[in-house]
């Protein structure tokens, strides 16, 4: 469906010394220069899955987007989508894909949103038969029938993101690129919009890259993740094997009864656990499965204290991202390579 091979883009950034001088100076010798926001990037998506593509800000995953989408065009490297080369048949490449970009709309401000999508509608030649069937599936789903006459301008953000999704899935597109589609959004709209992008995906078999700095959004809605560092393609793979690349892949939460200066870490357990006290009666072990395992810690603890209520849980995407964004530093500290 997708084929991304070794992309790679650069800007040139004007640079300019401050004051008066320096303005006049820079109307007859201007200074340059050259950022790369994507080097080397190679991936391939097939039909129906949905990649969470993540980043800190600046790691270049907009400017991914925008080549994949056909708004920019690589320096180097190839791109096509469902065998269409987007940067060079744009029209073909509207045809099958659609957009949200953060707080950019691709409905028309002043009229209401149902007379937007029928302007879509013409825009995109779809069928009266599917058009209808989105939309009372659009209705059910985003909950659209009280935003429907009402003007875009007048809508909350999250109001008008529903609309922005109805009108982005609104002609069937193979390909939807989601750029931030829950940024400052509540809880029970961010529900709602994951639970949208869910229906359309195992309808339609669409094939979704969602970029988002929301870890729940990829949680509830990817099994596959790339994260970008530099514009360099650190992790490529599932969301499991994200999960298990962590020092520590599993916690456990214990209460015990009692003072916790009267019980010290078994030492069988020293060196594969690391402890933190939360206080006189609270511990959360952090480890590995791949070194040791549950039934092997919690065997170990009961009989070391008198344990009153205990949870096993996962550490939070957030963390496993920012431990692969440190390791990558102090490697790149290490070689001496940025």
């Amino acid at each position: 469906m997708i084929e991304v091979k070794n992309i790679s883009k650069n800007y040139r950034i004007f640079e300019r010394d401050p004051g008066l001088k320096g303005a006049i100076k820079s109307l007859f010798h201007r200074k340059f220069q050259v950022k790369t926001a994507v080097h080397n990037v190679s991936f391939t998506i097939p039909k129906g899955e949905i990649i969470g593509y993540i980043g800190s800000n600046g790691a270049g995953k907009s400017t991914t987007i925008k080549m994949i989408s056909g708004i920019l065009t690589p320096d180097e490297g190839e791109i096509t989508v469902n065998g269409i080369v987007p940067y060079k048949d744009r029209m073909e490449n509207a045809k099958i894909i659609g957009a949200v970009f953060g707080q950019r709309t691709q409905l028309f401000w002043d009229i209401p949103v149902q007379e937007s999508l029928q302007l879509l509608k013409h825009i995109y030649e779809i069928p009266e038969e599917q058009y209808q069937k989105n939309l009372a599936v659009f209705r059910d789903v985003l909950d659209l029938d009280p935003l429907l006459s009402i003007p875009v301008r007048q809508l909350s953000l999250g109001q008008k993101m529903r609309c922005e999704l109805a009108a982005a899935f609104l002609h069937n597109p193979s390909v939807v690129y989601l750029d931030e589609p829950t940024i400052g959004l509540d809880a029970s709209v961010k529900i709602k919009i994951r639970q949208f992008i869910k229906e359309m995906n195992k309808r339609y078999e669409t094939t979704i890259i969602l970029t988002t700095h929301d870890m729940q959004d990829i949680e509830e809605l990817c099994h596959r993740v790339i994260i970008l560092d530099k514009g360099i393609v650190i992790y490529d793979g599932s969301l499991l094997g994200l999960k298990q690349r962590t020092t520590f892949n599993r916690m456990i939460e214990l209460e015990v009864e009692g003072d916790l200066d009267h019980f010290p870490l078994p030492a069988s357990l020293q060196g594969s656990v690391e402890v933190e006290r939360k206080d006189d009666q609270k511990l959360v072990l952090y480890f590995n499965t791949a070194q040791i395992s549950v039934a092997v810690i919690m065997k170990a603890i009961m009989e070391a204290y008198p344990v009153v209520d205990f949870t096993v849980t996962e550490p939070s995407i957030e963390s496993i991202v920012q431990e692969i964004y440190e390791r990558e530093v102090k490697q790149c500290e290490s070689t001496g390579t940025y």
